[in-house]
């Protein structure tokens, strides 16, 4: 007997097993997945908010971040008072120490300079000892000296720390010490009544056999005593117009005064003048490099004599409506000034 065959339009007859499979599987993937999920939702990275971008009103709207502002550069307080300072510790010369602090084209004329300091307060070289300290603030200048503007030297001599500070009184530049007194001596019955500065001393070490008063050509020249001149114009191309004035009594003193300005031709030897008289005015005649008054004493015998010895002396003080002015510059002076050389 024959099978029967499938009636033309009715489904197929499918395995239930297939379907069960099936099933199966798709039912373990998803309670696969849900424990993947639970295992590992702890482990997903948090979305950060974005930083922070600081922007400016004009730029509203654009995500371009400003740059930051550099602080500014400090300034240094001797570059910005227009000054240098060179400290230096006494071990040979002076003027190897300064070339040594502040370079081979300021330092031998800065030493110069600031030798007219050291002579108020000890002789030079002899007395400035080896373990001496030395600071200056100065302003170099081009086809000049240098301009000292303070000093503080600590002398192992004199056991003290003496300052000088330059200090512009009627439009005059004097050095004062922290006292208010003039740092230079003056003489009684001297030569020029005013001047800007004495530049040169028998004893600063430099063998000079006079004093040199910094002065304006034209300043009077006053007689330091009663007495008559007794020759004028004499080796003229290193002395300029000169005149030799001889004391009348007393210790007879001869007192000699170097590139004066022209002498007029009626002031003959024998001419007589007395204490205190204007007899010439000072120039910048013969062997000189700037304007001033060479003022040279002698005995009889030709021994030269220092004025600063033989005539009193004294300082002046700064007047008293004056001194806060003056404190305000020592103490400026004396923070550009510091720190003070390694071992002070």
């Amino acid at each position: 007997m024959r099978p029967s065959l499938p009636t033309l339009g009715e489904p197929p007859k499918r395995s239930r097993f297939g379907s069960v499979v099936v099933f199966s599987l798709i039912l373990g993937g998803a309670a696969g997945g849900v424990w993947w999920w639970k295992q590992n939702k702890g482990a997903l990275p948090l979305q950060q908010p974005p930083a922070a971008v600081a922007v400016s009103p004009q730029d509203a709207g654009t995500t371009t971040a400003a740059a930051p502002t550099p602080p500014p550069a400090p300034v240094d307080p001797l570059v910005a008072a227009g000054l240098q300072r060179a400290s230096v510790k006494i071990d040979g010369p002076l003027e190897t120490a300064l070339v040594q602090a502040s370079g081979p084209t300021v330092g031998p004329a800065l030493a110069q300079v600031v030798t007219r300091s050291l002579v108020w307060w000890v002789r030079v070289p002899n007395e400035i000892l080896r373990g001496d300290t030395l600071d200056v603030l100065y302003q170099p200048r081009e086809g000049e000296e240098p301009l000292v503007h303070a000093v503080r030297f600590v002398s192992g001599k004199t056991g003290q720390t003496h300052r000088a500070y330059r200090f512009v009184v009627d439009a005059t530049a004097r050095f004062y010490q922290p006292d208010g007194q003039e740092m230079e001596e003056r003489l009684e019955h001297s030569p020029l009544d005013d001047y800007e500065q004495v530049t040169s001393l028998l004893r600063d070490g430099r063998g000079h056999k006079g004093v040199d008063f910094k002065a304006p050509v034209g300043t009077p020249v006053k007689a330091p005593f009663t007495g008559v001149v007794k020759r004028k114009n004499w080796n003229f191309s290193s002395n300029g117009n000169c005149i030799e004035l001889e004391e009348l009594g007393g210790k007879r003193r001869r007192a000699l005064f170097l590139h004066l300005s022209e002498l007029p031709k009626s002031l003959k030897a024998g001419a007589r003048f007395s204490l205190g008289q204007v007899i010439a005015e000072s120039g910048n005649s013969g062997r000189s490099y700037a304007p001033h008054l060479h003022y040279q004493l002698m005995t009889q015998d030709d021994r030269v004599i220092d004025p600063f010895e033989s005539h009193r002396t004294y300082r002046r003080t700064l007047d008293a409506d004056r001194r806060s002015a003056l404190d305000a510059e020592i103490r400026r002076m004396d923070s550009l000034l510091s720190p003070p050389v390694a071992g002070n």
